[in-house]
């Protein structure tokens, strides 16, 4: 089941940020068809959000035909976002790691490392930010 991390300093959203969340844990495998959401009870309890908020989000994920829910039963997942390398066991994940590992003994923090991250996906991929998060590049 995934766990909701709200940054509350983000600027962005909280449903937002539930839905990436979820987008991400779909990605990564950790969420499979017919896994089942938290409640948003269970996510309140957790997030200390309005309710209302996670319903919000899964009402956007519904939207986008990643989850649907049961009556009386929660809301479960209808597909997957997966592909082949982008597991969470995957060697590329291990290798982006490692490679993380020796970003932060070069002296580099979460800031810089994300700074450096973001320009190499711009030069590689031609976006200037993920998606769901455009419009809040820095300007300068």
């Amino acid at each position: 089941m995934v766990e909701y991390r709200i940054d509350r300093r983000s600027g962005i959203a909280t449903y937002l940020q539930i839905v990436q969340q979820t987008k991400q844990a779909l990605r990564l495998g950790l969420l499979e068809p017919g896994d089942r959401l938290p409640t948003a009870k269970e996510v309140v309890a957790a997030t200390a959000i309005n309710p209302n908020t996670v319903l919000k989000a899964y009402r956007e994920l519904e939207r986008e035909g990643l989850v649907e829910p049961r009556p009386g039963l929660g809301t479960f997942v209808r597909r997957s976002l997966a592909r082949p390398g982008a597991a969470a066991d995957s060697p590329l994940r291990a290798e982006l790691a490692d490679w993380t590992d020796r970003a932060r003994a070069a002296g580099l923090d979460r800031e810089d490392v994300t700074a450096l991250v973001a320009s190499v996906l711009e030069e590689r991929f031609g976006e200037t930010a993920a998606p769901g998060e455009r419009g809040h590049k820095e300007n300068g």
